[in-house]
């Protein structure tokens, strides 16, 4: 037994969890079984009363506090999850909760918290900023702070879901994927498993633009990443804790980082076996493990994916069934030079087979090339993919793949329509949180210094806003338009060489 073990063990054997969760279900996942060639199985923390594992470490913090000294109030940062496990503790004992929240929170998780009665205050475009907050009310309230994820009794609450999957699962178990945010579930699920089974696997899953578990164990101390992606609110956390970076630089086999795409096929994944939706955070899990059976082709193996949450919006199910097919292999994207003349549409029709077209965009542009964005539907992925540019190539077509293209995916398709023929213009793609007088806060910005010549936002039912803009004027063309976008604050892509970008609307 290791230092760690022997400091965390008491405190998880002791952990009171129960009087607000419940014991989760642990069982096979048949589709996702069979396709990957291992036992699937999924540890469902949706089923918990606030539908995330989050109600284990607040209660038995907060429990713990209790017992130990005189507490006025409770006040937590936190932009839902933690929230709805802070509530539901401070309602079951009797003590009044703040919760400080961003701004961009999903509505859903907002009204669940309001609903236990806890008082909220949204502030700030992000957790930390959130944070940041709560801190001051703690001091002026007098209200006991309770952190999301980096204290030692928050961590062992996490740790009975690890407690729950050794004695619901006693056959061997090969690996464990688990979402990372600030890694108070990782951390708690590999000091239990890592000390009883110290031959199973245990792997931290990230989203690539909210890695700061990753970034960490890499450089090996904390990093502060200067933005995180709001796509998967549950982890869209800047920096991991103290505590949980000290245990899973020890303890964890390593992270694994997703795409958007990949969470959102988790999601459908998990549907498929399941019919309940998990959030993008809680997609986690089965993403990482698809991609290390992908990575390391694992047969025969018993595989577990921690889903960790189910709180997610209606009306984000549009952008997530998009991105789907996309992150599954099974939609291809293209652009394509067709020439302007009779009887090409059906040449390209017919090379393309009997395929079902998913998507079909044109414009008469000039009277020698057409130029058309087509989406595909493929059944075996890339393989298909790369087949379908062949024969068109094959056949005279100019093709562009933009099946991995972000601009494409997210904006040009929604725009073709015609070609600028501005030589001085600029395109930028970029991220701000969603929030009331956002966007009216960036044209103010603007002011008279540019000319604003084209313009694509599109609300994903997510957490922040996405928008492509083009853009004339003083210096359009070198780097003062971006040293604007620097200064603030807003994570941005120049996008002016983007051949998607060039070929349809310049």
């Amino acid at each position: 037994m290791n230092s760690l073990h022997q400091e965390y063990l008491p405190r998880i054997l002791a952990a009171r969890v129960y009087e607000v969760s419940q014991e989760t279900r642990l069982h096979e996942a048949p589709k996702l079984s069979a396709r990957l060639g291992n036992t699937v199985l999924l540890k469902r923390e949706d089923e918990q009363p606030i539908f995330s594992f989050k109600c284990r470490g607040a209660y038995n913090r907060i429990h713990s506090l209790v017992q130990k000294e005189s507490v006025k109030g409770v006040i937590a940062a936190s932009a839902g999850n933690h929230a709805q496990g802070v509530a539901l503790t401070a309602r079951a004992l009797n003590l009044p909760a703040t919760i400080v929240m961003p701004t961009p929170t999903p509505s859903i998780k907002v009204d669940a918290v309001r609903s236990l009665g806890a008082t909220i205050v949204l502030h700030g475009d992000d957790f930390d900023t959130a944070l940041e907050r709560a801190m001051e009310l703690s001091d002026e309230l007098g209200y006991s702070f309770i952190h999301p994820f980096d204290h030692p009794d928050t961590i062992a609450g996490q740790a009975t879901v690890g407690v729950e999957i050794s004695r619901q699962h006693p056959d061997d178990i090969d690996a464990v994927f688990v979402p990372v945010g600030g890694g108070g579930i990782a951390a708690g699920i590999a000091l239990y498993l890592k000390y009883l089974r110290p031959d199973i696997k245990i792997f931290g899953v990230e989203p690539v633009d909210a890695a700061c578990m990753k970034k960490a164990l890499d450089a090996d101390e904390r990093v502060k990443l200067d933005y995180v992606s709001l796509f998967a609110d549950g982890v869209a956390v800047k920096q991991a804790g103290q505590e949980t970076f000290r245990i899973c630089r020890e303890l964890l086999d390593g992270v694994i980082l997703i795409s958007v795409d990949e969470m959102s096929t988790a999601i459908k994944d998990i549907f498929n076996d399941t019919r309940t939706l998990a959030e993008p955070a809680g997609a986690l899990g089965v993403a990482g493990l698809k991609k290390y059976v992908a990575k390391t082709g694992a047969t025969d193996q018993t595989l577990i994916a921690v889903n960790t949450g189910a709180n997610i919006n209606f009306d984000r199910l549009r952008h997530i069934a998009e991105r789907a097919e996309i992150g599954d292999s099974r939609e291809a994207l293209f652009g394509v030079r067709i020439p302007e003349k009779p009887g090409s549409f059906l040449h390209f029709c017919k090379v393309l087979g009997r395929r079902s077209i998913t998507e079909f965009n044109y414009r008469y542009s000039d009277h020698e090339w057409a130029v058309v964005f087509a989406g595909v539907e493929v059944e075996r992925g890339d393989q298909e993919r790369k087949e379908i540019i062949a024969a068109l190539t094959e056949a005279g077509f100019e093709v562009l793949d933009m099946t991995h293209n972000d601009t494409a995916k997210l904006h040009i398709r929604y725009m073709v329509g015609g070609h600028s023929v501005l030589a001085d213009e600029q395109v930028h793609r970029l991220r701000f949180p969603e929030r009331p007088g956002a966007l009216q806060d960036f044209l103010s910005g603007i002011g008279q210094q540019w000319n604003i010549s084209m313009f694509h936002y599109r609300n994903h039912g997510a957490a922040y806003g996405r928008i492509l803009i083009g853009v004339q004027g003083p210096d359009s063309g070198s780097v003062a338009f971006p040293e604007f976008i620097k200064k603030l604050g807003l994570p941005a892509d120049n996008e002016s060489d983007n051949q998607a970008f060039e070929w349809f609307l310049r």
